[in-house]
């Protein structure tokens, strides 16, 4: 394996730097937003299914005792 100087590395990390496509503040507010979207509806969704078997869970439960 061949060894990397420091200032070799440092030069190639800037290179590949340069290549990365980097998103607008546009984008990343709107990318930010979604994924907020995203959990809260899933945050409900979750939230609905655990009421759903604490419901049937219960009701099973009051048929034993």
């Amino acid at each position: 394996m061949a060894k990397t100087s420091v200032n070799e590395f440092v030069r190639q990390v800037q290179a590949e730097t340069k290549k990365v496509a980097w998103p607008t503040a546009r984008e990343t507010w709107m990318t930010a937003l979604m994924v907020v979207i995203m959990a809260t509806v899933l945050s409900l969704f979750f939230f609905g299914i655990d009421r759903v078997f604490q419901a049937i869970l219960t009701a099973l439960l009051k048929l034993i005792g």
